[in-house]
């Protein structure tokens, strides 16, 4: 008994980092991904949507969560910073909260503002998000800057963006 419990464990180790040494998907594949996003409207936004030729800024939030209200405030108190960037909120939490959401921010006040719903569950795993709010930055090829979990200055953001 002890020794398949010490068999089992050490394949789990092995099994582990074995998965821990495949790059996230995000990784592997360093431009836009294929996303497909819900509007509140019900039409739906994918990568093929985005304007060309234009930096993107790609948050996934949950509209109660405190740090993505933060960073949605920090963002909007400092959007002339990112007036020559799409921003796209995704979310997997419900319409209704979605909605509540976008109302409270006056998201629909900006042009360059997206917001919505991954049905399909894509991209936590495509970037294997372990905290909110993410934050994925593509340069204006659609190339990846560089991504961030938790809140993250907005001079900072800025700062990647002009880097490119």
């Amino acid at each position: 008994m002890l020794l398949s419990a010490l068999a089992m464990c050490t394949q789990a180790q092995s099994h582990n980092h074995k998965a821990d040494s495949i790059k996230a998907a995000y990784l592997r594949f360093p431009t836009i991904p294929p996303f497909e996003l819900l509007q509140l409207d019900s039409t739906t936004f994918t990568k093929e949507n985005l304007q060309q030729n234009t930096p993107l800024l790609l948050m996934f939030f949950s509209p109660d969560c405190d740090h993505c209200q933060h960073q949605t405030e920090d963002l909007l108190k400092d959007i002339e910073k990112f007036k020559n960037v799409q921003i796209v909120f995704a979310s997997y939490q419900p319409f209704d909260q979605l909605k509540a959401f976008h109302e409270k921010y006056k998201l629909g006040r900006h042009s360059n503002i997206k917001l919505g719903r991954d049905t399909k569950y894509f991209l936590p795993p495509f970037y294997r998000m372990f905290n909110l709010p993410y934050l994925a930055l593509y340069n204006s090829k659609g190339a990846l800057i560089t991504t961030f979990e938790g809140n993250v200055n907005t001079e900072r953001l800025a700062k990647e963006f002009k880097q490119d």
